[in-house]
């Protein structure tokens, strides 16, 4: 078994290799544009296999690339579209492990190494939600909102790669292929598994998102109508000084203390008692 590891699939090494061993041109092609979907193709003597590779940016974004195999009876090819911490790790460590080995136990380790990577995905993505409620209830503010968009994005995304990767799992497992060996069907069952717990993962995610929104527009209903509250009981505590004043700006003549030599301040205090009594009523009807 030969194992050919190819970092850059512009590099005329990738076109050697797929004369060598009859690769199809569109899988070649394939590994030359990015953003392809997870999957696995079977061509003649190999299969085409596509793995995501997820990394957590500081930003709360995803950046999503793609690693590439090539399965065939005596060879093996990885090509790496995009550089990443994970494969840089996982690939020397299989490596090192390779003597004596088949293609499809290569094959089956690297993709539990790529599926063991998104764990620490996910539970970043606890934290930042965790961190997200608590921020939605003492603070709430745009910023957080926007965040939380930027979190259901980067879970979609997500979701979007692991139901991928479950059916490329579901489909090597179903296969009848030589060059996938049945002693290899539990090790598939056990990715599948993996999979399919982050799948539940990511939905209780969205569920935990979804009730961070609702917090959210709870918290900022709750802080107009506190001002609205303010405002009202402060609009009805004046209303009584703006009428008194507004009767006795009028200068109609006949109005009582109108030429006391002490109607400023009987008028005032007339306005401090009603708007005392007032206050007293908005206390007794618990208004605040």
């Amino acid at each position: 078994m030969i194992w050919h590891d190819i970092e850059d699939p512009n590099s005329p090494e990738l076109d050697a290799l797929g004369k060598r061993y009859g690769l199809h041109p569109l899988h070649i092609e394939d590994c030359r544009h990015r953003n392809q979907s997870a999957k696995v193709e079977w061509m003649g003597g190999y299969m085409f296999i596509v793995l995501k590779l997820v990394e957590m940016e500081e930003d709360d974004r995803l950046s999503i690339g793609d690693l590439d195999l090539f399965v065939g009876a005596d060879f093996f090819i990885t090509v790496q579209e995009t550089e990443c911490k994970c494969v840089r790790e996982l690939i020397p460590r299989v490596r090192e492990r390779s003597e004596g080995r088949r293609t499809d136990e290569l094959m089956y380790q690297i993709m539990d190494g790529i599926v063991d990577s998104y764990v620490p995905i996910l539970d970043g993505l606890n934290e930042r939600i965790d961190e997200l409620e608590d921020r939605v209830l003492e603070a709430p503010s745009p910023q957080t909102l926007e965040r939380v968009f930027d979190l259901k994005r980067a879970l979609i995304e997500l979701r979007r790669v692991l139901t991928n990767t479950r059916d490329v799992a579901a489909h090597l497992l179903r296969t009848d292929s030589p060059l996938v060996a049945k002693d290899l069907a539990p090790f598939l069952r056990d990715v599948y598994d993996h999979i399919a717990r982050s799948l539940d993962m990511v939905e209780l995610q969205r569920d935990l998102l979804s009730g961070a929104m609702d917090i959210y527009l709870s918290s900022i209903s709750n802080r107009t109508n506190q001002v609205m509250k303010v405002l009202t009981i402060l609009s009805t505590i004046a209303l009584p000084a703006i009428v008194i004043s507004g009767v006795y700006g009028m200068n109609v003549p006949g109005l009582p203390f109108l030429k006391h030599p002490h109607g400023g301040l009987i008028i005032s205090g007339m306005i401090a008692a009603t708007c005392l009594v007032l206050l007293v009523i908005v206390r007794r009807l618990r208004w605040f």
